[in-house]
């Protein structure tokens, strides 16, 4: 049996996040992430591994050296999926600020 990872069990370690965020602003070399952390090179290899193999990161090689960067295609099924719950949420938020503000006109 395959046992692939997906996405969302990429991001549920807070170490991967923490690259994820690193990623965000410019592609880097391992190295440059390992900097970044306590773990041991080795440990934030096989978070870039994993993270490689979701899809979450691309590899891109400039001479010797290899750079990962985000894929935001990926990082938009993550968004898709939290958008129904942020909506609900903000319906919440809405209602529940409408109730605050007829109760701050009574008194």
């Amino acid at each position: 049996m395959d046992l692939r990872r997906d996405v969302f069990q990429a991001i549920a370690d807070p170490t991967r996040r923490a690259i994820i965020t690193l990623l965000a602003a410019h592609a880097m070399t391992p190295g440059a992430i390992a900097e970044h952390f306590d773990s041991s090179r080795q440990t934030i290899s096989r978070h870039i591994q994993i993270l490689t193999e979701c899809e979450l990161l691309k590899q891109e090689q400039n001479g010797r050296e290899i750079y990962y960067h985000l894929n935001p295609q990926k990082m938009k099924t993550i968004a898709d999926f939290i958008e129904p719950f942020r909506n609900m949420w903000d319906d919440r938020f809405n209602k529940l600020e409408s109730i605050m503000q007829k109760y701050k006109t009574k008194k």
